[in-house]
């Protein structure tokens, strides 16, 4: 009998474990299933966002309702009641103004500049017409009706003969006497200013790369093989490359810049390919952009660049910069566009979330834009934030800190906040500087010109042809900056340059040409 007891204990402990441990297994495959799918959530989120900036629309605009909808949960949440009422936001998307009236006139074609040349060709009616059939006398011309149009001669390759006289005694023959040949761009060779200008601007202000200005130089019959395309690019940038130091040095001088990079492919001596790097860094005042090629992403690149530079620095997290900031002699300035990215795409993962912090970024945006269409000075733009844009940072940081305890730190709305974090110093600083700007745009649309020029010349054939585009996209970059046509900057130095005193190397910087050199170049209105 106490044997058949201890059986049936045993046996009830064994069922009491068996249920126990299958609960646990029920528990721990829960575990596992929802970690599993949490993975996938995040798997997919990120493939969504991957074929959405592949395949998609590019811009960060949200619909107006949606943002409504997000000001609504903001005016009713009962959280974000404490630090003060929020801000009056209208449901404008992003950094896009409200829409503005239409001014009259503001429509129909745009006027012809007066600087273009003038070419007047004449209609005259028919002689018969010029005799009055009641009066049978000749007709008096009273004056003309005139309408303008817009031409183009195709470009023309022309062959310039250089014809150098000589002369001599024509008693003794002697005291042969030669002019002198003019400065020339390149010495001895075949290549004009003006041609080694076009095929420089051809390639990095209009993206052509060398095998399609090749056959556009074959349909004038002029057979110039790809090679020669390549040395000429290479001694147009050797020619203007004291005017890019130059730039490097004044951008450095500077005390607030703004920088970024992207990559591009690099061919090796071996053949081989991999991933090299176009930084650029930025003066706003001075409307200077320089440009530098490093075959890595390591941080010796910006290091050897940026030198002794003492001021502002507008960058992304990149951690290569982080040196630059331990020990305050460059302060770091964070980029909104960059957070607002983030949060951009986890709006379908996270509509609720994303969308709300959508709205309260907007509105820093939207003060931004309000000081920009007062044309307000530092000090004013100061006074604005302070007042606008300091109460809508702290409600976005008191969202951020009660989400982050809410989503998965992998997902695309933790990753973002957790950018928001670890960037929060550095991007709530613009409201204490009136002269800093809220975002990096600046960098990221200098980049532009590269990644544009990138998807049609694919590639760097060496180092020393990366060196050559980041000397030529800061002499053209810089040009479009300062409002000063590249070719005929281009054409005027290449020449110049030669003789000009290094002392004076400022002076042929795009802003300085612009309104030193330039106006002597201009050319009288044909009539």
């Amino acid at each position: 009998m106490a044997e058949l007891e201890r059986r049936n204990r045993d046996l009830a402990e064994a069922l009491r474990e068996a249920e126990q441990t299958q609960a646990r297994i029920e528990e721990l495959s829960k575990k596992m299933l929802d970690a599993k799918q949490r993975e996938i959530d995040e798997l997919k989120a990120r493939l969504d966002i991957l074929c959405k900036k592949l395949f998609g629309r590019k811009s960060e605009k949200v619909s107006p309702d949606q943002l409504a909808l997000a000001f609504e949960q903001l005016q009713l949440d009962p959280s974000l009641g404490q630090p003060g009422e929020p801000p009056e936001l209208d449901s404008g998307e992003g950094t896009t103004p409200a829409p503005k009236t239409k001014r009259k006139g503001a429509h129909g074609r745009s006027p012809i500049p007066a600087s273009l040349p003038r070419r007047r060709v004449e209609r005259d009616v028919p002689e018969s017409d010029k005799w009055c059939s009641s009066c049978n006398v000749e007709k008096t011309r009273i004056g003309e009706e005139t309408s303008l149009k817009l031409n183009i001669v195709p470009a023309i390759v022309e062959a310039v003969e250089l014809a150098r006289l000589k002369y001599a005694c024509p008693c003794c023959k002697k005291g042969v006497v030669v002019a002198q040949s003019p400065i020339q761009a390149v010495e001895k060779g075949l290549a004009t200013e003006g041609l080694l200008a076009h095929v420089a601007v051809s390639k990095y202000a209009d993206h052509l790369p060398l095998h399609r200005l090749e056959k556009i130089f074959a349909r004038h019959d002029v057979r110039i093989p790809r090679s020669t395309l390549c040395d000429w690019v290479g001694q147009a940038a050797a020619a203007v490359e004291p005017v890019y130091s130059e730039i490097c040095r004044q951008v450095v001088a500077s005390t607030y810049i703004h920088t970024d990079d992207t990559p591009v492919v690099l061919i090796q001596p071996d053949g081989k390919s991999r991933k090299a790097r176009i930084w650029t860094y930025v003066d706003p005042k001075e409307k200077l952009i320089a440009y530098d090629f490093t075959v890595t992403h390591e941080s010796t690149g910006p290091r050897k660049f940026l030198g002794n530079f003492k001021g502002r620095l507008h960058a992304d997290a990149y951690n290569g910069y982080d040196q630059f900031f331990r020990d305050g002699r460059v302060v770091e300035i964070g980029c909104w566009s960059h957070a607002r990215r983030r949060i951009f795409d986890s709006r379908d993962t996270e509509p609720g979330r994303a969308r709300l912090l959508l709205k309260l970024i907007s509105g820093l945006f939207e003060v931004e834009d309000e000081a920009r269409q007062g044309n307000l000075g530092a000090e004013e733009r100061r006074a604005l934030r302070q007042a606008r844009s300091v109460p809508l940072l702290a409600l976005i940081d008191e969202k951020r800190k009660v989400y982050e305890n809410e989503v998965t730190p992998k997902s695309p709305l933790g990753e973002g906040l957790r950018y928001m974090r670890n960037q929060w110093a550095a991007l709530t600083r613009f409201v204490e500087d009136g002269e800093v700007e809220i975002h990096n745009n600046a960098a990221e649309n200098a980049l532009r010109t590269v990644a544009v020029g990138r998807n049609n010349w694919l590639f760097a054939g060496s180092e020393q042809g990366g060196r050559r585009a980041a000397i030529l996209y800061s002499i053209i970059a810089s040009c479009r900056l300062a409002g000063v046509d590249p070719f005929k900057y281009l054409e005027d130095i290449l020449l110049r340059i030669a003789t000009h005193p290094m002392s004076r190397i400022g002076e042929l910087t795009p802003a300085q040409w612009k309104t030193s050199l330039a106006p002597s170049l201009a050319a009288p209105i044909a009539a």
